[in-house]
């Protein structure tokens, strides 16, 4: 029988599945990478992205610690000085506006300056407190200008009665103090601890550590150090100047950025402690002897203070009330609560503007440890990715 010859495949053939210009895009790249040309540029393109996130977030984290530092000087502690301020004024002036009351027609000149003063400042310290940013603290603020016009108003019919011998006018001394102790100093209080909390905030965060910023820096040395051993390794080359540049303008940034942070931070600290903490802990913060000094004498006036406040007491309650006036509102410097009073203000003030001195000294020199970083990291980490490019340029010309 005759061979039947084949036949070919009735079924179609099947087409060919065609590839995208992406998939087609990655063979090509990743048969590139496995070449040495390949392998050097990935050298010169992962170290110089390294070094240039190291300067950009070392850039942005640094200008956010030195725009934190700015608060710290120019408003945290204005601010809560001011906040301290108002609380002192109202106080001395109720205390002076008590006095002047007690005394009657024989107030004294001085008592009613005292008065005036005290309530001058503490207008202007709140005309300064009401340009703080934070809401709830102009809210406080509000709390305080509503009733110290009726306090003044008070304060000053009490006076006036007591001019003309009228009782009732011993009346309106009880109702402005009470007005002062219930509503007025409690405000003035909040509104101090909301500034002193705004300015812990902000040391808070001029004083961290830019750890994102260093452990980028650290990593890209390390892979500049590995691409420089890889060189080494391959071609008996024992530099590679842009790789060299590159890693010494790395060192260089971190370097700056560690150790001005460190004295940044060392300035705060310092400022924190001495500036802003010691009013609370004055004795044994005072780090010095003009420090010390004024808070000495205010523990002690405060003490004498304490102890002829207790004999004016007892002399009150024993029924001898114009013993215990002469005791509150004389100005016998042997007797006189208000001469200790007087002795406890001028050492807490003096105490105060040291304090502030060493606060702003110290501020300062740490916000000036942060100047020029941000700009100076993004310069080094512009040209420290220049250097890994063309070190890794200059090998990859060999190839050609």
């Amino acid at each position: 029988m005759p061979a039947v010859p084949s036949q070919p495949d009735p079924s179609p053939a099947r087409p060919v599945a065609r590839r995208t210009a992406f998939a087609e895009g990655v063979d090509r790249l990743r048969a590139a990478a496995v070449t040495e040309p390949g392998r050097l540029r990935a050298i010169g393109a992962v170290p110089a992205l390294l070094v240039l996130a190291f300067g950009a977030t070392a850039a942005w984290q640094t200008a956010g610690r030195a725009a934190a530092a700015d608060d710290v000087l120019h408003r945290g502690r204005p601010l809560s000085a001011h906040a301290a301020g108002i609380h002192r004024s109202l106080a001395d002036a109720d205390t002076m506006a008590s006095s002047g009351c007690l005394a009657g027609r024989q107030e004294s000149r001085t008592t009613r300056e005292r008065y005036e003063a005290g309530i001058r400042t503490a207008a202007a310290e709140l005309v300064t407190a009401a340009g703080s940013p934070d809401s709830a603290s102009t809210a406080v603020v509000a709390k305080l200008n509503q009733p110290l016009p009726r306090y003044k108003g008070r304060v000053k019919t009490a006076r006036a009665d007591n001019r003309q011998g009228f009782p009732v006018g011993g009346a309106y001394p009880r109702t402005a103090d009470d007005l002062m102790q219930r509503q007025m100093l409690p405000a003035a209080q909040e509104l101090y601890q909301r500034e002193n909390q705004r300015l812990r905030t902000d040391h808070g965060h001029a004083v961290s550590w830019p750890w994102a910023a260093i452990a980028l820096g650290v990593l890209a040395l390390a892979v500049l150090g590995w691409a420089q051993y890889r060189t080494y390794r391959r071609t008996n080359r024992v530099l590679t100047r842009g790789l060299v540049a590159a890693t010494a303008a790395t060192v260089a940034a971190l370097l700056w950025l560690v150790c001005g942070h460190a004295l940044a931070r060392a300035g705060l600290t310092a400022s924190d402690t001495h500036g802003v903490r010691s009013p609370a802990r004055a004795a044994s913060l005072a780090d010095d002897t003009a420090g010390r000094r004024p808070v000495r004498e205010a523990q002690a006036a405060v003490k004498e203070w304490t102890s002829r406040h207790t004999r004016a007491r007892q002399a009150d309650d024993a029924g001898d009330y114009r013993t215990a006036r002469d005791r509150i509102i004389g100005m016998d410097a042997d007797t006189s609560t208000s001469v200790s009073f007087e002795a406890v203000d001028r050492a807490l003030a003096s105490a105060i503007a040291h304090e502030t001195r060493d606060f702003e000294q110290a501020a300062r020199g740490g916000r000036g440890a942060l100047t020029g970083l941000p700009a100076g990291a993004s310069v080094l980490a512009v040209l420290g990715a220049a250097g890994a490019v063309l070190g890794a340029g200059r090998r990859l010309s060999e190839y050609r």
